[in-house]
Protein backbone atom coordinates (compact mmCIF):
# COMPACT_ATOMS: atom_id res chain seq x y z
CA UNK A 1 0.00 0.00 0.00
CA UNK A 2 1.53 3.31 -1.06
CA UNK A 3 0.98 6.86 0.14
CA UNK A 4 -0.39 7.66 -3.31
CA UNK A 5 -3.28 5.19 -2.92
CA UNK A 6 -3.83 5.05 0.84
CA UNK A 7 -6.15 7.97 1.51
CA UNK A 8 -7.46 8.86 4.99
CA UNK A 9 -11.13 9.87 4.74
CA UNK A 10 -12.10 11.95 7.77
CA UNK A 11 -15.69 12.70 8.72
CA UNK A 12 -19.13 11.16 8.80
CA UNK A 13 -20.19 7.54 8.34
CA UNK A 14 -23.77 6.57 9.11
CA UNK A 15 -26.94 5.00 7.77
CA UNK A 16 -28.92 6.99 5.22
CA UNK A 17 -32.70 6.78 5.11
CA UNK A 18 -33.68 8.19 1.70
CA UNK A 19 -37.24 8.70 0.55
CA UNK A 20 -37.39 9.18 -3.23
CA UNK A 21 -40.28 10.13 -5.50
CA UNK A 22 -40.08 10.57 -9.26
CA UNK A 23 -42.26 13.68 -9.31
CA UNK A 24 -41.79 17.33 -8.42
CA UNK A 25 -42.36 17.91 -4.70
CA UNK A 26 -42.97 20.98 -2.56
CA UNK A 27 -43.36 21.66 1.15
CA UNK A 28 -46.08 19.43 2.59
CA UNK A 29 -46.09 16.96 -0.33
CA UNK A 30 -47.43 13.49 0.55
CA UNK A 31 -46.73 11.21 -2.41
CA UNK A 32 -45.95 7.58 -3.26
CA UNK A 33 -42.32 6.65 -3.70
CA UNK A 34 -39.59 4.43 -2.34
CA UNK A 35 -37.72 4.45 0.95
CA UNK A 36 -34.30 2.86 1.17
CA UNK A 37 -31.67 2.35 3.86
CA UNK A 38 -28.08 2.31 2.77
CA UNK A 39 -24.61 3.20 4.08
CA UNK A 40 -23.81 6.89 3.82
CA UNK A 41 -22.03 9.86 5.31
CA UNK A 42 -19.64 12.09 3.39
CA UNK A 43 -16.44 10.35 4.46
CA UNK A 44 -17.89 6.88 3.85
CA UNK A 45 -19.36 7.91 0.48
CA UNK A 46 -16.00 9.30 -0.61
CA UNK A 47 -14.16 6.20 0.60
CA UNK A 48 -16.60 3.89 -1.20
CA UNK A 49 -16.12 5.82 -4.45
CA UNK A 50 -12.33 5.85 -4.05
CA UNK A 51 -12.35 2.03 -3.88
CA UNK A 52 -14.15 1.94 -7.24
CA UNK A 53 -11.40 4.14 -8.67
CA UNK A 54 -8.63 1.81 -7.48
CA UNK A 55 -7.63 3.66 -4.30
CA UNK A 56 -7.25 2.22 -0.78
CA UNK A 57 -9.11 4.59 1.58
CA UNK A 58 -8.78 4.48 5.36
CA UNK A 59 -11.88 5.62 7.22
CA UNK A 60 -11.42 7.98 10.18
CA UNK A 61 -14.77 8.42 11.90
CA UNK A 62 -16.80 7.42 14.95
CA UNK A 63 -19.08 4.39 14.74
CA UNK A 64 -20.98 2.90 17.66
CA UNK A 65 -20.67 -0.65 18.90
CA UNK A 66 -24.40 -1.17 18.29
CA UNK A 67 -26.00 -3.39 15.63
CA UNK A 68 -26.13 -0.52 13.14
CA UNK A 69 -22.43 0.11 13.68
CA UNK A 70 -21.51 -3.53 13.20
CA UNK A 71 -23.39 -3.63 9.91
CA UNK A 72 -21.76 -0.40 8.78
CA UNK A 73 -18.26 -1.70 9.57
CA UNK A 74 -19.05 -4.97 7.77
CA UNK A 75 -20.21 -3.09 4.68
CA UNK A 76 -17.13 -0.87 4.59
CA UNK A 77 -14.74 -3.76 5.08
CA UNK A 78 -16.44 -5.88 2.43
CA UNK A 79 -16.18 -3.18 -0.25
CA UNK A 80 -12.46 -2.69 0.44
CA UNK A 81 -12.28 0.22 2.90
CA UNK A 82 -9.72 0.00 5.70
CA UNK A 83 -11.73 0.30 8.93
CA UNK A 84 -8.94 -0.52 11.38
CA UNK A 85 -8.58 3.14 12.36
CA UNK A 86 -12.27 3.82 13.06
CA UNK A 87 -13.01 5.06 16.58
CA UNK A 88 -15.45 2.59 18.16
CA UNK A 89 -17.24 3.03 21.46
CA UNK A 90 -20.30 1.59 23.20
CA UNK A 91 -21.02 4.99 24.72
CA UNK A 92 -22.11 6.59 21.44
CA UNK A 93 -24.76 5.31 18.97
CA UNK A 94 -24.09 5.09 15.25
CA UNK A 95 -25.12 8.31 13.50
CA UNK A 96 -27.87 8.58 10.88
CA UNK A 97 -29.21 10.79 8.09
CA UNK A 98 -32.68 11.26 6.64
CA UNK A 99 -33.55 12.89 3.31
CA UNK A 100 -36.51 13.40 0.99
CA UNK A 101 -35.78 13.68 -2.74
CA UNK A 102 -38.09 14.53 -5.60
CA UNK A 103 -37.67 14.99 -9.33
CA UNK A 104 -36.70 18.58 -8.51
CA UNK A 105 -33.83 17.49 -6.24
CA UNK A 106 -33.36 17.46 -2.50
CA UNK A 107 -36.48 18.63 -0.65
CA UNK A 108 -35.27 18.35 2.95
CA UNK A 109 -32.69 16.51 5.03
CA UNK A 110 -31.64 16.04 8.64
CA UNK A 111 -28.15 14.85 9.59
CA UNK A 112 -27.70 13.37 13.06
CA UNK A 113 -23.91 13.46 13.51
CA UNK A 114 -23.93 13.89 17.28
CA UNK A 115 -21.69 10.89 17.92
CA UNK A 116 -19.08 12.13 15.45
CA UNK A 117 -19.12 15.54 17.09
CA UNK A 118 -18.91 14.01 20.58
CA UNK A 119 -15.93 11.84 19.58
CA UNK A 120 -14.00 14.99 18.66
CA UNK A 121 -10.28 14.66 18.00
CA UNK A 122 -10.26 11.00 19.04
CA UNK A 123 -11.04 10.12 15.42
CA UNK A 124 -7.75 11.79 14.38
CA UNK A 125 -5.45 9.77 16.64
CA UNK A 126 -4.20 7.45 13.85
CA UNK A 127 -2.63 10.52 12.19
CA UNK A 128 -0.46 11.22 15.24
CA UNK A 129 0.13 7.88 16.96
CA UNK A 130 2.16 6.27 14.18
CA UNK A 131 -0.56 4.25 12.46
CA UNK A 132 -0.91 6.77 9.62
CA UNK A 133 1.51 9.46 10.67
CA UNK A 134 3.05 11.30 13.60
CA UNK A 135 4.15 14.77 14.64
CA UNK A 136 7.65 13.92 13.44
CA UNK A 137 6.49 12.34 10.16
CA UNK A 138 3.04 13.69 9.20
CA UNK A 139 0.98 11.88 6.57
CA UNK A 140 2.02 13.30 3.21
CA UNK A 141 -0.58 12.07 0.72
CA UNK A 142 -4.15 13.07 -0.16
CA UNK A 143 -6.55 13.36 2.80
CA UNK A 144 -10.28 14.03 2.49
CA UNK A 145 -12.10 15.94 5.20
CA UNK A 146 -15.76 16.88 5.60
CA UNK A 147 -17.58 19.61 7.48
CA UNK A 148 -19.53 17.29 9.75
CA UNK A 149 -16.75 17.77 12.31
CA UNK A 150 -17.33 20.58 14.78
CA UNK A 151 -16.19 24.08 13.91
CA UNK A 152 -13.77 23.99 16.83
CA UNK A 153 -12.10 20.79 15.61
CA UNK A 154 -11.87 22.08 12.03
CA UNK A 155 -10.19 25.22 13.37
CA UNK A 156 -7.67 23.03 15.22
CA UNK A 157 -6.98 21.06 12.04
CA UNK A 158 -6.26 24.31 10.18
CA UNK A 159 -3.19 24.91 12.36
CA UNK A 160 -2.26 21.34 13.30
CA UNK A 161 1.23 20.13 12.32
CA UNK A 162 -0.11 16.63 11.60
CA UNK A 163 -1.82 18.07 8.48
CA UNK A 164 1.13 20.19 7.39
CA UNK A 165 2.24 17.82 4.60
CA UNK A 166 -1.19 16.58 3.56
CA UNK A 167 -2.87 17.24 0.23
CA UNK A 168 -6.10 18.17 1.98
CA UNK A 169 -9.37 17.89 0.02
CA UNK A 170 -12.27 19.50 1.89
CA UNK A 171 -16.04 19.19 1.46
CA UNK A 172 -18.60 21.12 3.57
CA UNK A 173 -21.16 18.26 3.84
CA UNK A 174 -24.09 20.70 3.41
CA UNK A 175 -24.82 24.42 3.02
CA UNK A 176 -25.78 24.48 6.69
CA UNK A 177 -22.24 23.52 7.66
CA UNK A 178 -20.32 25.52 5.05
CA UNK A 179 -19.31 28.24 7.51
CA UNK A 180 -17.34 25.67 9.49
CA UNK A 181 -14.80 25.52 6.66
CA UNK A 182 -13.76 29.18 6.99
CA UNK A 183 -10.59 28.46 9.06
CA UNK A 184 -9.38 26.00 6.41
CA UNK A 185 -9.43 28.50 3.54
CA UNK A 186 -6.04 29.94 4.53
CA UNK A 187 -4.32 26.55 4.44
CA UNK A 188 -1.82 26.54 1.54
CA UNK A 189 -2.30 22.79 1.05
CA UNK A 190 -6.13 22.72 1.03
CA UNK A 191 -8.50 22.31 -1.92
CA UNK A 192 -12.12 23.20 -1.17
CA UNK A 193 -15.04 21.54 -2.99
CA UNK A 194 -18.31 23.52 -2.70
CA UNK A 195 -21.41 24.38 -4.67
CA UNK A 196 -22.41 27.94 -5.54
CA UNK A 197 -24.68 28.25 -2.51
CA UNK A 198 -21.96 27.06 -0.12
CA UNK A 199 -19.45 29.41 -1.72
CA UNK A 200 -21.89 32.26 -1.15
CA UNK A 201 -22.19 31.37 2.54
CA UNK A 202 -18.41 31.30 2.95
CA UNK A 203 -18.01 34.62 1.13
CA UNK A 204 -21.07 36.35 2.56
CA UNK A 205 -22.43 36.96 -0.92
CA UNK A 206 -24.51 35.49 -3.76
CA UNK A 207 -23.10 34.31 -7.09
CA UNK A 208 -24.66 33.83 -10.50
CA UNK A 209 -22.18 31.20 -11.62
CA UNK A 210 -19.29 29.01 -10.54
CA UNK A 211 -16.61 31.26 -12.05
CA UNK A 212 -17.71 34.18 -9.88
CA UNK A 213 -17.81 31.95 -6.81
CA UNK A 214 -14.37 30.46 -7.42
CA UNK A 215 -12.90 33.92 -8.01
CA UNK A 216 -14.35 35.20 -4.74
CA UNK A 217 -13.03 32.20 -2.77
CA UNK A 218 -9.54 32.77 -4.17
CA UNK A 219 -9.75 36.45 -3.21
CA UNK A 220 -10.81 35.35 0.27
CA UNK A 221 -7.57 33.38 0.59
CA UNK A 222 -8.38 29.90 -0.71
CA UNK A 223 -5.48 28.04 -2.29
CA UNK A 224 -7.78 26.19 -4.69
CA UNK A 225 -11.56 25.95 -5.02
CA UNK A 226 -13.75 23.68 -7.12
CA UNK A 227 -17.28 25.04 -7.42
CA UNK A 228 -20.25 23.14 -8.84
CA UNK A 229 -23.55 24.66 -9.95
CA UNK A 230 -26.07 21.95 -10.75
CA UNK A 231 -26.34 21.39 -14.50
CA UNK A 232 -24.37 24.56 -15.20
CA UNK A 233 -20.62 25.00 -15.69
CA UNK A 234 -18.22 23.92 -12.96
CA UNK A 235 -15.12 25.96 -12.06
CA UNK A 236 -11.69 24.82 -10.88
CA UNK A 237 -10.01 27.94 -9.52
CA UNK A 238 -6.38 28.18 -8.43
CA UNK A 239 -3.53 30.69 -8.41
CA UNK A 240 -2.79 29.74 -12.03
CA UNK A 241 -6.29 30.61 -13.27
CA UNK A 242 -9.82 29.23 -13.58
CA UNK A 243 -10.82 26.21 -15.65
CA UNK A 244 -14.46 25.67 -16.63
CA UNK A 245 -16.25 22.49 -17.67
CA UNK A 246 -19.87 21.65 -18.47
CA UNK A 247 -21.54 18.66 -16.78
CA UNK A 248 -22.97 15.96 -19.06
CA UNK A 249 -26.75 15.70 -19.33
CA UNK A 250 -28.17 13.25 -16.81
CA UNK A 251 -31.59 12.01 -15.72
CA UNK A 252 -31.81 12.83 -12.04
CA UNK A 253 -32.79 9.74 -10.03
CA UNK A 254 -31.01 10.73 -6.79
CA UNK A 255 -28.88 13.59 -5.57
CA UNK A 256 -27.57 12.48 -2.16
CA UNK A 257 -23.87 11.65 -2.45
CA UNK A 258 -23.30 13.22 -5.85
CA UNK A 259 -20.84 15.79 -4.50
CA UNK A 260 -18.96 13.06 -2.63
CA UNK A 261 -18.63 11.05 -5.84
CA UNK A 262 -17.43 14.15 -7.69
CA UNK A 263 -14.69 14.78 -5.11
CA UNK A 264 -13.55 11.14 -5.04
CA UNK A 265 -13.40 10.88 -8.83
CA UNK A 266 -11.49 14.14 -9.09
CA UNK A 267 -8.91 13.08 -6.48
CA UNK A 268 -8.47 9.68 -8.12
CA UNK A 269 -8.04 11.26 -11.57
CA UNK A 270 -5.36 13.64 -10.33
CA UNK A 271 -3.51 10.84 -8.53
CA UNK A 272 -3.57 8.94 -11.84
CA UNK A 273 -1.88 11.93 -13.52
CA UNK A 274 -4.82 13.54 -15.32
CA UNK A 275 -4.43 17.16 -16.33
CA UNK A 276 -6.80 19.64 -14.58
CA UNK A 277 -9.41 19.80 -17.37
CA UNK A 278 -9.41 16.03 -17.86
CA UNK A 279 -9.70 15.46 -14.10
CA UNK A 280 -12.65 17.86 -13.97
CA UNK A 281 -14.38 16.07 -16.85
CA UNK A 282 -13.86 12.65 -15.26
CA UNK A 283 -15.33 13.90 -11.98
CA UNK A 284 -18.38 15.35 -13.75
CA UNK A 285 -19.04 12.11 -15.62
CA UNK A 286 -18.77 10.11 -12.39
CA UNK A 287 -21.23 12.43 -10.63
CA UNK A 288 -23.64 12.25 -13.58
CA UNK A 289 -23.52 8.46 -13.46
CA UNK A 290 -24.22 8.56 -9.72
CA UNK A 291 -27.33 10.74 -9.95
CA UNK A 292 -28.66 8.67 -12.87
CA UNK A 293 -28.60 5.35 -11.05
CA UNK A 294 -31.24 5.99 -8.39
CA UNK A 295 -31.66 4.11 -5.14
CA UNK A 296 -32.11 0.39 -4.70
CA UNK A 297 -35.69 -0.78 -4.87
Amino acid sequence: MTVATRIPCIGSAHWDVIGSAGIVMTEGSDVPGRIAWHPGGVALNIATSLVRFGMTPTLLTAIGEDDEGERLISFASEVGIDTTCVYRTAELPTDSYMAIEGANGLIAAIADAHSLEAAGDRILRPLSDGRLGSAEAPFSGPVTLDGNLTGALLAEIATSPIFEWADLRVAPASPGKAERLAPLLDMPNATVYVNVEEAGILCGSRFDNAREAATALLELGANRALVTNGEHAVADGSRTGIILADPPTANVARVTGAGDTFLAAHVAAEIAGAQPKDALDKALWAAADHISRGIAS
